[in-house]
């Protein structure tokens, strides 16, 4: 295996972690609503739960951390999803309640920002 420019063997970006409140209710907004797939749901820990979603097909997951005390839910995570249609997935998302914004922003691409049961912001942008 080949090391990077910097002398590391990083090759990919593995799993981003969002913070939830109910990991029950986050799991079922993302396969539900979004259409992900189950990739992980394991025990670990006392009592403690990893959870690990994706689209089909994708290398990167996310995690569905549970918030601990103090914690906030609800923040911009600042997580991109890549789609081929934004039109199309908007409408869809719209169509099955999720709060995604009124319009698709047409600048530099086209995008648009949606809101998971926990009120965190991610984005889906279209690419070819």
């Amino acid at each position: 295996m080949p090391r990077t420019e910097g002398g590391t063997f990083i090759h990919q970006v593995g799993t981003i972690g969002i913070p939830v409140a109910d990991q029950d209710r986050a799991l079922a907004f993302y396969l539900e609503k979004l259409g992900f797939e189950k990739r992980l749901d394991v025990p670990y820990g006392k009592g403690e739960r990893w959870i690990e979603v994706a689209p089909p097909r994708a290398a990167t997951t996310i995690a569905l951390v549970r918030a601990r005390e103090g914690e906030a839910t609800g923040i911009d995570t600042q997580v991109r999803l890549a789609t081929r249609n934004a039109e199309a997935d908007h409408a869809a998302l719209r169509a099955r309640g999720v709060d995604a914004d009124a319009e698709i922003m047409q600048y530099p691409v086209p995008m648009f920002a949606f809101r998971d049961a926990d009120g965190n912001r991610l984005r889906i942008v279209q690419r070819d």
